[in-house]
């Protein structure tokens, strides 16, 4: 049986309405899941309607490319907070990291972490579907070195989601003092369970419900 406290219930397509984040925020709160992961848009919003509850708020930033500056990352971070979020997931630089920039990877993720404080839960998608396994590695040590609380493998966005054998190698290469977050094209509850046997300790989906029920 899968602890409702593993989901970040989610709902980032571009034509999401209020009515959608409400509905979701509502089924947050009745199944008791630990976020509901929205675009900075419906942050403050989400922050209203789940007020007074344990669910929090999961603001992606730099998403879903990775490609915006520093400051532009650390701005929306910023903004993001103060709309409410307690949780932030950035988008690394996926480009830069490919070119072996790692010092401006690590230092992109690091300054996202300073400037959101250590109360807010920093997880960083590396967008496993675009790298090789060496550059996955290097990602979430990077990642851990910067001092993110997590990794993530997907925005969903991109040309795949979440695979097992991603989730292994995330897990054996941070460790257990960080967390894994399984993203993407996790649609039910089989292999839902599969990833939390292989590592994952948070799952972003939206489709939570079903999975659930």
């Amino acid at each position: 049986m899968l602890s409702h406290k593993l989901f970040d219930h989610t709902i980032l397509k571009a034509d999401t309405t209020t009515e959608v984040v409400k509905r979701i925020c509502e089924e947050a709160k009745a199944y008791g899941f630990a976020s509901v992961c929205v675009n900075s848009y419906y942050t403050a919003y989400a922050a209203e309607e789940l007020k007074g509850t344990d669910v929090k708020v999961c603001t992606v930033i730099g998403f879903p490319l990775g490609q915006m500056s520093t400051k532009a990352k650390v701005a929306e971070a910023a903004c993001a907070i103060a709309d409410g979020a307690q949780e932030i997931d950035m988008v690394i630089n996926v480009g830069a990291l490919k070119e072996g920039k790692y010092d401006f990877v690590r230092e992109d993720i690091r300054r996202v972490k300073e400037s959101s404080g250590e109360k807010v839960v920093l997880k960083v998608i590396i967008e496993t579907c675009l790298l090789d396994d060496e550059e996955k590695v290097t990602a979430c040590k990077l990642a851990k070195e910067a001092g993110a609380d997590f990794v993530k493998t997907s925005t969903g966005f991109s040309t795949g989601g979440a695979k097992l054998e991603d989730v292994r190698l995330m897990r054996e290469t941070v460790g257990s003092e960080m967390g894994v977050k399984a993203s993407g094209g996790i649609h039910d509850a089989e292999f839902a369970q599969a990833l939390v046997d292989a590592g994952a300790s948070r799952l972003g989906t939206s489709a939570t419900l079903k999975i659930v029920e």
